[in-house]
């Protein structure tokens, strides 16, 4: 997954029908772990654009995209937030949720 600035997470946002972001922190064991297994997940949508974010790095990201725990995962639909998990995530339901998501869109 593509490391991005918070420019570049606005436009990602706005340029693809599925963009998922992850944000995440430096120090952060949880964000550390979780990030192969969401990468596993993802690779099963290769229609979905997905890049990370570094809330320590970029503090400002925080507030655009209301986080208040990491890690973050969002998954926007033409634009719109549809998907929001953070912190412990359940790997099955998240899998779940993007099928049912794409499964949609392709009809």
């Amino acid at each position: 997954m593509k490391q991005i600035s918070l420019e570049g997470a606005r436009k990602g946002i706005e340029e693809y029908e599925l963009y998922f972001l992850y944000l995440y922190g430096t120090n952060c064991s949880v964000c550390h772990a979780l990030l192969p297994q969401v990468e596993d997940v993802l690779e099963e949508f290769p229609q979905i654009k997905r890049e990370k974010l570094n809330v320590h790095e970029i503090p400002e990201a925080a507030g655009e995209f209301s986080v208040f725990t990491i890690p973050v995962l969002l998954l926007y639909v033409e634009g719109r937030e549809s998907i929001r998990e953070a912190r412990f995530v359940n790997i099955e339901s998240f899998r779940s949720s993007i099928r049912r998501i794409t499964s949609m869109l392709d009809e």
